[in-house]
């Protein structure tokens, strides 16, 4: 019996675009979804699929022996703004899903771990242009939090139990197949789906603000390198920067209305720029170029094009 992969939330924004990409490369049957939801339709008939809940340990087991999964990519968790809302619930899924994992890599019935962390690590005290790779670390937010705590975790089973644990610092990463599930960068996708729908959009951030961010191929190529690059060309086992494209709401608003004329835009920022605030505008990502020859392919320009040529044929 062939390995398997697992992938924990395949439902999500990343884990729906990233189980499509891995069933290309490896094969349908290789490739196990999974999710407590399942209105997801499309990815739960596109092949093998299981409910399992990421805090349940047993569930999460008896699927890896069961099926031969020596992978797991665990992308289940509450999002940054959601994660403000049900602290506790973040706490519970974001921790435990990940100790869960990192226990079964330890005890042997599991071989490699993904598990994204994200720019939220960050917080006000964090130099905030050209983010570096070892930094100051203190998040504002409970996500941001549950990252920081996850990232030691990772580096300490690796160095103690030699688990082979992989992660990326995700920025705001934009797709125009899954909605975003609750983050303060939710707005750069928003505002394409309203640009193509209404013509207008309100942003719940200021203009100037500036995130990195990054477009869902970039992300998915990114994830799918790190965890097939030697295990000896790694030098960080908490999480790697990762950065490709810098911008504020007013320049995505400027590059939309460069295809469409008419398009206009307002801002009426909530409780998210605090929170926006209070991460990095920018990341350097050197070390992942290093590592494991990292390299984005689209620019600001380039994401807005693929876009909204999506987004219309989906609107039509």
């Amino acid at each position: 019996m062939s390995s398997k992969i697992l992938i924990i939330g395949a439902c999500g924004q990343i884990g729906t675009e990233l189980t499509t990409k891995l069933r290309e490369k490896y094969g349908v049957d290789n490739v196990i979804a999974s999710d407590i939801n399942t209105r997801n339709l499309d990815l739960v008939n596109s092949g093998p699929f299981e409910i399992i809940d990421a805090k349940n340990f047993n569930a999460i087991k008896d699927c890896c022996i069961h099926n031969n999964v020596k992978t797991v990519y665990l992308m289940a968790a509450l999002l940054s703004a959601t994660g403000e809302k049900y602290p506790m619930e973040a706490w519970d899924l974001n921790m435990n899903s990940l100790f869960h994992v990192l226990n079964l890599a330890k005890q042997k019935v599991i071989d490699k771990i993904f598990w994204p962390s994200s720019i939220a690590v960050f917080g006000p005290t964090t130099p905030s242009n050209n983010t570096p790779q070892h930094t100051i670390c203190e998040p504002t937010t409970v996500y941001g939090i549950t990252k920081q705590v996850g990232e030691r975790w990772c580096e300490y089973y690796h160095n103690k139990y030699d688990v082979d644990v992989r992660s990326i610092r995700y920025p705001g990463i934009i797709s125009h197949k899954a909605m975003p599930g609750g983050g303060t960068t939710d707005y750069a996708v928003e505002i394409y789906h309203e640009a193509v729908k209404n013509g207008t959009y309100e942003c719940f951030l200021s203009e100037d603000t500036s995130l990195p961010m990054m477009f869902m191929e970039d992300a998915i190529k990114a994830t799918t390198e790190l965890m097939e690059a030697p295990s000896e060309k790694l030098t960080i086992r908490s999480s790697y920067n990762l950065a490709a494209i810098t911008f504020t709401p007013k320049e995505i608003y400027e590059s939309i209305k460069s295809f469409l004329p008419e398009f206009s835009i307002s801002y009426n920022p909530d409780f998210r720029q605090a929170i926006a605030d209070s991460w990095p505008s920018s990341i350097d990502d050197r070390v992942a170029r290093q590592d494991w020859n990292w390299q984005h392919d689209f620019d600001l320009d380039a994401m807005t094009k693929v876009m909204l040529e999506e987004l219309k044929k989906k609107y039509n």
